[in-house]
């Protein structure tokens, strides 16, 4: 299980006054995919419901979830209300209909394009356009080149939610100049991380049969994006100076991509592993990682990677549960990275670079004042960044927008 901090954080206390009519009972949707849909943004999903839960013990958290094609999933049916169908434009009509005639407080929106059906997503316009009660739509992809579909897309995102939240203060720019919105409507709320009591690593490691081991970690669900494949070059380069190095990559592979391409790059993987003759330093765990078990193997691991190819990526939720570990971090230099991996929080790598990420493990692991250093900045910040204290973030967005008319 998730251990968490005996005592909870210190908090700004005047926080809550603001919440106080809130607190008792506030009831709100949330249109995302969910749970045991295997993808991230399913993920925060029900860790972002779970946490507001706790200051609104009384409410009812409700789902509208979102089925991808051919999608057939065993929800929660005590919070999943309402089922949108990706390509299908009446279910989002049925859903905005469903909405308006509840006693719903307010919609909370997912916003990733590839959730929703139609070019670059554009089906969600059809749902925020009729609903009449207050939208927050949080953004999980900002591009800093999108196609005209996806622009429009974001636009109209814009143009019907009250407030719209992205996770890191870079997103705003990106918005005003790429997307030529109204970044007023703006706030910024990051990702948030469990609040997590750090257990000793080599605890941490014998729990697992590690103990004696250098163990590096990346997590997720795998695709060619990951680049992991650079990670395994710089395994290999590490391995003479370290030779008890284990590289664990954790996760299956992406179910979209599994299911256009099968095991096509995680076969390419294993192959790249033969090629440098580090079968003893790589291991894969192919399957769904619950939240307990990503937490125990973030405790056991020495340095978190993310080696991921597009320096336009703007959340890593994984990442942002490195930091939540107190983990000393090696990273591609992608914007979320940049943005989160500031002020002695990790160190950042070139892309596409087995070198220049060798580089930078090896200088977390050669120098242990520096690494100590790294993790306790990582854990500081991931502190502030508790689900405890994001669920408060959204709450006061709904608290200023109870009784407003919509804008725009």
């Amino acid at each position: 299980m998730v251990q968490q901090e005996d005592v909870a954080p210190q908090e700004d206390l005047s926080a809550f006054s603001s919440l106080r009519d809130l607190l008792n009972r506030t009831d709100l949707c949330t249109v995302s995919d969910y749970p045991p849909r295997e993808c991230g943004i399913a993920t925060f999903t029900k860790d972002l419901v779970d946490a507001i839960h706790q200051f609104t013990p009384f409410s009812n958290p409700t789902i509208i979830a979102v089925n991808e094609p051919g999608g057939i999933h065993r929800y929660d049916r005590e919070r999943v209300r309402y089922q949108i169908y990706q390509d299908d434009p009446k279910s989002y009509d049925r859903a905005a209909e469903w909405i308006n005639a509840s006693n719903l407080d307010g919609v909370s929106v997912q916003h990733e394009h590839g959730i929703y059906g139609g070019p670059g997503g554009i089906m969600l316009s059809e749902l925020l356009c009729k609903v009449e009660k207050p939208i927050v739509t949080t953004l999980h992809t900002v591009l800093a080149k999108p196609s005209d579909d996806e622009k429009r897309s974001i636009q109209e995102v814009f143009k019907y939610s009250n407030r719209v939240v992205a996770m890191v203060p870079a997103a705003r720019d990106l918005l005003r100049d790429s997307y030529e919105v109204d970044v007023r409507k703006l706030a910024i709320i990051p990702h948030g991380v469990p609040n997590i009591r750090r257990i000793p690593l080599e605890e941490a490691k014998e729990a697992f049969g590690l103990s004696g081991r250098t163990v590096l970690s990346t997590f997720g669900l795998i695709s060619r994006s990951k680049g992991i494949e650079y990670a395994i070059d710089a395994v290999a380069k590490l391995v003479p100076k370290h030779p008890d190095i284990l590289y664990l990559v954790l996760g299956q592979t992406h179910p979209v991509v599994r299911r256009h391409q099968g095991e096509e790059y995680r076969n390419f993987l294993q192959n790249r592993v033969r090629e440098h003759g580090i079968g003893e330093n790589v291991v894969f765990e192919n399957r769904y990682l619950a939240l307990d078990e990503i937490i125990s193997y973030m405790n056991a691991t020495d340095v978190f990677v993310t080696p991921y190819l597009n320096p336009d990526q703007i959340v890593s939720g994984v990442l942002s549960y490195a930091l939540g570990c107190g983990k000393a971090i090696v990273s591609t230099e992608y914007l979320y990275a940049r943005s989160v991996l500031v002020e002695g929080r990790g160190v950042l790598a070139e892309f596409e670079s087995g070198e220049s990420l060798a580089e930078g493990i090896d200088r977390l692991l050669s120098d242990p004042d520096f690494r100590q250093a790294v993790e306790e900045e990582s854990f500081r910040h991931g502190r502030r960044t508790t689900w405890h204290n994001v669920a408060i973030d959204y709450l006061n967005l709904y608290h200023h927008l109870t009784g407003r008319d919509r804008e725009g």
